[in-house]
């Protein structure tokens, strides 16, 4: 049997991995600093948050083997504006190349720039989900000099810089140019000016205002010509070199990446190990989060996913779930797949409190190991009030008042689903009501592959429903309806049990629940008949 790494999962075997290669290379392992970089050119969605949080989990897992770690967010705000995001206004077409952290806020004064806005929608869902960080600026970071010494470096060795990275990934414009981009003193743009020479005694950048294409766009400068200084933080490095810049100067030690920036990574680690002479951080490369339509999910392309919109309908805990489950394949992803990642995470909770016992150990082991990450090595002592999302969502979509919850509540005693109030439960109601508001008249129809019997049996079930809709509910016609399902299910040679599975398959997305009539009365039997007709 193989011996289980810290807590068995995929952060373990990297945290492992990490120490191991630090110890190999001998340096020191008095604090081992992960990074997650934060852009700052479009509004934050799952995928950006996902990179964060997951070296936060590799952080937590060093902590787990008894070293002391840190996640370093580090905000790329020094970026120019390459395109107008989807949904932004058209005003900002005049700021095309300019750093963001020097663009007005798009959405009003709230920050004090666009750079700030975006990075701190990221921000802010790293607080609510619990994720401890220490923020870097580029825009602070350049101009404190913290990384003057890398640039040096990096420009004084330009003449072999700009053929290894054309032999690397077959980009040649930095044969002729430096992998600097000033900020024009005259137009206030970046990328229109071109780094032409470097005064090595002067710290300083020739350059001239010339013209760049951003995607489909060209840009003309304005022709000025002048020479900026390393330190004084009106000019950047390119992505090109500007990873390894950072991690020599932050030291830092493990970052991930997805696949659209391998090519920059590649040379990055080259720049780090042979020109900067600090061995590159370990990697792990993860997949794109798309859509429902496969499309990559993009903050330029307008389908943007964000992290406020999960936590208007999940839970924290379900948003960590859907991060810290795997970090390789590609996945699809939508606000359908909420309600189950909130469920998924009761069942996390129930195998690590023994509620529910699973043959497979290795699979086991894991569950409760990302059930303790996702919260942050600190489980609660017992397990919380469980109520399913779908049972939350159908009770809210039938109140609407200022008792909502309450109401709710009570419901949930009378099906002895849960039986205490607790401030968890409260908040999946109160975030199952969004969902009741926003999404029910699209209620998901779950897919089902149903026999012809099992058809018939519905249809008959469809028709009975409609003399029960005249009666009063009382413990007399909830066994009276309770004894039809019976009789339906025996009726059409099915087995009752599984046909009572189907029905809370169809009408609650689980196999089991409150006594099915019991629901039935409270859900209504239109609205039941209406479920059922889906699959008759």
């Amino acid at each position: 049997m193989t011996e289980t790494i810290g807590k068995g999962t995929w952060l373990d075997k990297i945290a492992s991995l990490l120490v191991e290669r630090e110890r190999n290379l001998g340096r020191s392992l008095d604090i081992i600093n992960v990074e997650s970089g934060i852009g700052a050119s479009g509004i934050p969605h799952i995928g950006s948050l996902g990179d964060a949080v997951r070296a936060y989990g590799v952080a937590l897992a060093l902590g787990n083997l008894g070293f002391r770690s840190k996640l370093i967010a580090y905000s790329d705000d020094m970026d120019g504006l390459r395109k107008i995001p989807a949904g932004l206004p058209e005003w900002l077409k005049d700021y095309l190349a300019k750093p963001v952290s020097s663009i007005p806020d798009p959405f009003g004064s709230c920050h004090d720039s666009y750079g700030s806005h975006m990075s701190g929608l990221l921000l802010e869902a790293l607080t609510d989900l619990g994720v401890n960080y220490e923020f870097r600026s580029a825009s602070e970071v350049y101009r404190s000099g913290i990384i003057s010494n890398q640039i040096h470096e990096i420009l004084t060795k330009n003449s072999i810089l700009g053929s290894k990275i054309a032999e690397l990934v077959g980009q040649e414009k930095y044969k002729d140019a430096l992998p600097f981009f000033p900020i024009c003193e005259s137009c206030g743009r970046l990328y229109v000016a071109k780094a032409e020479s470097y005064l090595q005694e002067d710290k300083e950048v020739i350059y001239t205002c010339d013209k760049t294409r951003l995607g489909n766009t060209e840009l003309t400068g304005c022709g000025y010509k002048g020479k900026v200084s390393i330190m004084s933080g009106t000019g950047k490095l390119a992505w090109k070199v500007e990873f390894a810049a950072r991690w020599q100067a932050l030291d830092i030690r493990f970052e991930a990446y997805g696949k659209d920036i391998m090519d920059s990574v590649r040379v990055n680690d080259w720049v780090s190990d042979s020109i900067l002479n600090y061995p590159h951080p370990l990697h792990a490369k993860y997949e794109m989060f798309l859509d429902k339509g496969g499309k990559k999910i993009s903050k330029s392309a307008g389908n943007v996913f964000t992290p406020q919109k999960w936590l208007r309908y999940g839970t924290p805990q379900s948003l960590l779930l859907l991060l810290f489950k795997r970090i390789s394949g590609t996945r699809q992803i939508d606000v359908d797949d909420i309600p189950t990642l909130v469920d998924e995470y009761d069942l996390y909770e129930d195998a690590f409190f023994g509620k529910k016992k699973l043959d497979n150990i290795e699979k086991s082991t894991k569950m409760k190991g990302i059930y303790e990450y996702i919260n942050h090595l600190k489980p609660p002592s017992s397990p919380q009030e469980h109520a399913p999302y779908r049972i939350l969502v159908q009770q809210a979509s039938l109140f609407n008042d200022k008792d909502r919850v309450q109401r709710i509540y009570e419901r949930l005693v009378k099906y002895r689903i849960v039986t205490q109030k607790t401030p968890s439960l409260v908040q999946k109601i109160e975030l199952a009501s969004n969902w009741a508001d926003d999404y029910s008249a699209t209620e998901e129809i779950p897919e089902l592959s149903l026999s012809d019997v099992e058809r018939t049996a519905i249809n008959e079930l469809i028709r009975e429903l409609e003399a029960f809709s005249k009666k009063e509910q009382t413990v007399e016609s909830q066994n009276e309806l309770q004894n039809t399902i019976y009789n339906t299910a025996r009726r059409n040679g099915l087995d009752p049990r599984n046909f009572f599975k189907l029905m809370y398959r169809i009408l609650i997305h689980t196999e089991s629940g409150p006594k099915l009539a019991n629901y039935i009365f409270d859900l209504g039997f239109e609205r039941t008949r209406s479920l059922l007709a889906k699959y008759s």
